[in-house]
């Protein structure tokens, strides 16, 4: 990763007027990012965790977004162009500071998704305005971080803000209203309580059914947590049947991704399997992807530490990891669970037909990137 630029602030140094603030803090600044010149910062350790959560990708566009317009005379017209071309930067800068944000939060980074979320939640405000539903997204995603933290008082704080910003728009669209009701469901478990959280994650699994379908692999997640809640309470028949019915479902979509994008290698090889641009069946974008992992090797790290294993699900979910590394085009690990999949399917033989079928497609799409 690019080391930080940074440079020390000297406040007396500024334009007379001109008062600088730490980007995460609001205290008064000494630090600024040396290739921006806009950002500020009240110490090297504020910069450090900027810079790793969100400010290394949008350094640059930063730059026109707070650099003073000087008045250019023209027509009406013309300064409306100026104006939308801004609103567009910034809405280009609110997608990749809450994409950033979210998979930071599935990787369980937690400390460097809080200066993404604090990103989107400022130019959010800016383009929407403050009573806007778009506003609820960034306020989730500062709740979730806090929860990782165990900061669950401002979590609790920043959910309510989100759930009232739900509740006075009654336009809401489903998504927003699952993930709203899955991370209550992640506060109530942090705290241990279960009741509430298990209300919450169905919730969650409602909403987001109606906003995606049933068996979609956005419904995943609050099918995960709810699982996790079962297996905390020593309930391990329901959490591992939770868990058999993520596998399915990740493997189905999976399935069928690696199954058409063999066929769409052969005619586009420079295709990528994974594009955040394109909206397609066939792929998946970097938050889903991380996603993905986190379940994924949850569920692995289970199977492998039940004793005796149960070698179908074990199989089954080496299977899933593979095609997932497969489209995510990391094809060292995809080869690694591959092997291990081929492995303990000769100790269960009900899945070793569908891994020979993708050993050979395996091997084709790797060779297609090469």
């Amino acid at each position: 990763m690019e080391t930080r630029p940074e440079m020390t602030c000297i406040p007396l140094a500024n334009p007379k007027n001109l008062k600088v603030c730490c980007e995460l803090c609001s205290k008064p600044a000494f630090v600024f990012c040396e290739k921006c010149r806009v950002t500020y910062y009240c110490d090297t350790e504020h910069q450090r965790v900027d810079w790793l959560g969100i400010h290394e990708k949008i350094c640059q566009m930063l730059i026109p977004l707070r650099t003073p317009i000087p008045f250019i005379s023209g027509s009406e017209k013309e300064r409306e162009y100026r104006n939308q071309q801004q609103v567009l930067r910034q809405k280009q800068l609110i997608d990749v500071s809450s994409n950033a944000g979210q998979k930071l939060l599935f990787e369980g980074k937690y400390e460097y998704a809080i200066p993404a979320a604090m990103q989107t939640l400022k130019f959010t405000m800016e383009v929407y305005g403050s009573a806007s539903i778009e506003l609820a997204s960034p306020y989730l995603m500062l709740g979730e971080s806090c929860i990782g933290l165990s900061r669950l008082l401002q979590a609790d704080e920043y959910l309510h803000q989100a759930q009232w910003i739900i509740l006075k728009n009654s336009f809401c669209d489903n998504s927003i209203k699952s993930r709203m009701h899955r991370n209550f469901g992640m506060l109530f478990a942090t705290q241990k309580k279960h009741t509430e959280a298990l209300h919450h994650f169905a919730q969650d699994i409602y909403y987001s059914s109606l906003a995606f379908g049933t068996d979609n692999i956005r419904t995943s997640g609050g099918y995960f947590h709810m699982a996790n809640v079962f297996y905390q309470q020593n309930k391990r028949e329901t959490a591992y049947s939770l868990y058999g019915q993520l596998t399915t479902m990740w493997n189905d979509t999976l399935f069928k991704m690696v199954e058409q994008r063999s066929v769409e290698a052969a005619s586009l090889p420079q295709k990528k399997l994974i594009d955040n641009s394109i909206e397609d069946s066939c792929f998946l974008d970097e938050v889903q992807g991380a996603e993905a992992v986190k379940i994924l090797h949850t569920i692995l790290e289970l199977h492998e530490n039940q004793k005796p294993p149960f070698l179908k699900e074990l199989t089954k979910n080496l299977f899933t990891l593979a095609m997932l590394y497969t489209i995510l085009e990391n094809f060292v690990k995809a080869k690694e669970f591959l092997s291990k999949a081929l492995s303990t399917a000769k100790l269960y033989s009900s899945e070793e037909k569908r891994l020979h079928w993708f050993e050979s497609i395996y091997l084709m799409l790797e060779n297609m990137t090469k």
